[in-house]
């Protein structure tokens, strides 16, 4: 089989299972296969395709993630290892990432928390981009711990960012900036949600709520920066109010939703 027809073929195949984007994921499928960029997919049409692909393809038609699939995905500056350990790292916690940096920008060695870490995506980002900051990542996965030290021994960002099994307790010890995307789906809605997520995203990562507010009131920070699902940003934000957060923000994500909620603990 061919390049150009492995590429008609899984995006009849995708289509078929019900992906939103068949084209896109037979590309970059393709793309992982051949070592090429999407748009060089296109100028190797004749080119034999490895047999393999036919397993990659059929665990994308399973509805497995993409990130997955791949084995690996890109976030801000970094590529990170993606597998079942954690959730798939989304373009709105770039968002979260930003409005960190931006309040740190200032300080010149930070103590910076990420609370539920998953694959290091937050904490390895910040570290990247503020050379300065002194980051701890915790997760209450053991799984998502391995997984968050894989990345940071490849991205060489190990000796800058602390990983370590933990629970919201951490976020009491004293911070100049505490951040955290935690589980903010409502059991009822998991039955709703894609087969991506429902059927292999860790559901303890996903599904729960209040977790906005005991985070708000156990941590010992300068600055609370926390993701929100759709819909909850304004009762987040009266949340950080109501417990005496000062300079109260929500920023929108790329899709001009509500997303993300920050707040200053008055000194």
């Amino acid at each position: 089989m061919t390049v150009g027809e492995a590429l008609r073929l899984a995006e009849r195949q995708l289509a078929e299972a019900g992906v939103d984007t068949p084209r896109v994921d037979a590309e970059l499928l393709l793309a992982h296969m051949l070592g090429v960029s999407r748009t060089g997919v296109h100028t190797r049409g004749d080119e034999p395709v490895p047999d393999a692909f036919q397993v990659l393809l059929g665990r994308r038609c399973a509805r497995e993630p993409l990130a997955y699939v791949l084995g690996e995905w890109g976030f801000r500056r970094l590529v990170l290892k993606t597998d079942a350990r954690a959730l798939v790292p989304r373009p709105e916690t770039e968002i979260l990432v930003e409005r960190c940096l931006e309040l740190l920008h200032a300080e010149p060695a930070p103590r910076v928390l990420d609370l539920g870490t998953g694959t290091g995506a937050i904490a390895l980002a910040i570290a990247d981009e503020h050379p300065g900051a002194r980051v701890t990542a915790i997760d209450a996965s053991a799984g998502a711990v391995s997984l968050a030290k894989e990345n940071a021994q490849r991205l060489h960002l190990e000796r800058r960012v602390e990983i370590a099994q933990g629970d919201i307790a951490v976020a009491a010890d004293g911070w100049d900036l505490v951040v955290s995307n935690p589980p903010y789906v409502a059991p009822q809605e998991w039955d709703r949600l894609q087969p991506e997520i429902r059927e292999w995203e860790p559901r303890e990562a996903l599904v729960g709520l209040g977790f906005h507010e005991r985070i708000a009131r156990v941590a010992n920070t300068h600055w609370l920066v926390l993701e929100t699902g759709d819909c909850q940003a304004e009762d987040v934000a009266a949340t950080l109010e109501s417990v005496g957060y000062a300079d109260v923000r929500v920023t929108p994500d790329l899709a001009g939703k509500p997303r993300v909620v920050e707040g200053r603990q008055p000194t």
